[in-house]
């Protein structure tokens, strides 16, 4: 139903009729210039034109040919995503993923997944997407102190932002969140319930945020000088059956830990599940506190200490980096650290 004087923007085109520009700018009384940079957002088409513009090719079923638009334009209206398939994280893709679309709503462009396999170089899926020009930026993590995927792109000049820093001395894009602090913070709530002998399992040592935590439980432990142990044999990337055993067998040896410092869910669920099977109880004979990114500990009995991660609203921040360093933005400007809240 249309408003009197309004013309129905479905009138006098057969139903078999794709919409076009053309179209569109019949339909509106502009010209098809003005259409097509309306409904790529163009800021110089005041905001009114634009929103009427973009609300007719809805009406109508406008769907923009994007083979023509990439030849015409050099844009894909692509963002891809790279995901490792990493379990330790509970829902971290569909986290990271729900803040960027928060993050790409209204805009031009379109998140696409592109994975990342471990039997396979991690510079495999970026250079395929830059050989074959398939997106106009790019999102990634878990970042290496040197990594080969950040220095690529920053010799093409191609716009990314990457979840994780590295020791690099260029600057670039990024944003992270502060493992020194979380692991430092945790080690110290340990302290403080008296806690004398303390454990920490680390991430691999090829990643950055392996020696965020490492510095910052080493820092607590040495200030209070307590004893320290770094689990044996596993890492956060370990399954959560070699994690559980990791710990079962350190429970049976002289002295074994009475805190625990755990970056992830699951590896605290591996732990909890070592201590219960050789009767101890989680916070009473021995303290956890763990990296929250989900609810899933919410029905987890006992309770246990947990320090949060918003992957959500860190997605959205590389969303929001992203599009500025696609818009000209210098690298340097595009840095966020978040931090964990103290207790």
């Amino acid at each position: 139903m249309t408003r009197a004087g309004q013309r129905d923007p479905g009138a006098g085109r057969p139903a078999s009729e794709k919409p076009t520009l053309r179209t569109i700018a019949d339909i509106t009384g502009l010209a098809v210039t003005t259409v097509s940079r309306a409904l790529g957002d163009a800021p110089q088409i005041a905001r009114e034109t634009r929103q009427r513009v973009q609300q007719v090719a809805r009406d109508i079923g406008y769907l923009p040919d994007r083979a023509a638009q990439r030849l015409r334009t050099g844009r894909t209206n692509v963002i891809s995503l790279i995901l490792d398939p990493h379990e330790e994280i509970i829902n971290f893709g569909t986290s990271l993923m729900k803040g960027l679309t928060a993050a790409l709503r209204d805009t031009p462009y379109h998140l696409v997944i592109t994975p990342h396999f471990r039997d396979e170089p991690a510079l495999d899926p970026v250079r395929y997407i830059l050989r074959n020009r398939m997106a106009d930026g790019l999102i990634f993590s878990r970042t290496e102190l040197f990594d080969p995927r950040v220095k690529l792109l920053l010799e093409e000049d191609f716009p990314f932002v990457c979840h994780g820093r590295t020791e690099l001395s260029t600057p670039h894009p990024y944003v992270d969140y502060d493992n020194e602090a979380f692991a430092y913070q945790a080690t110290r709530r340990l302290i403080a319930q008296g806690r004398t002998r303390l454990a920490i399992l680390l991430p691999p040592e090829r990643f950055t945020f392996h020696q965020h935590m490492r510095y910052g439980f080493l820092r607590a432990v040495r200030e209070a000088g307590v004893a320290y142990e770094f689990f044996d044999g596993v890492t956060l990337d370990s399954p959560a059956e070699a994690v559980t055993a990791a710990a079962a067998r350190r429970l049976l040896e002289p002295e074994p830990p009475d805190g625990y410092i755990l970056g992830g869910e699951v590896s605290a669920l591996a732990v909890m599940a070592a201590l219960t099977d050789h009767g101890f109880t989680p916070g009473r004979e021995a303290g956890i506190v763990a990296k929250k990114t989900s609810d899933l500990f919410t029905p987890i009995r006992p309770r246990i200490d947990t320090i949060d991660e918003d992957l959500v609203a860190a997605g959205e921040e590389m969303g929001r980096l992203l599009l500025q360093r696609i818009s000209g933005a210098q690298p340097s400007q595009l840095c966020t650290l978040y931090r964990p809240n103290p207790a």
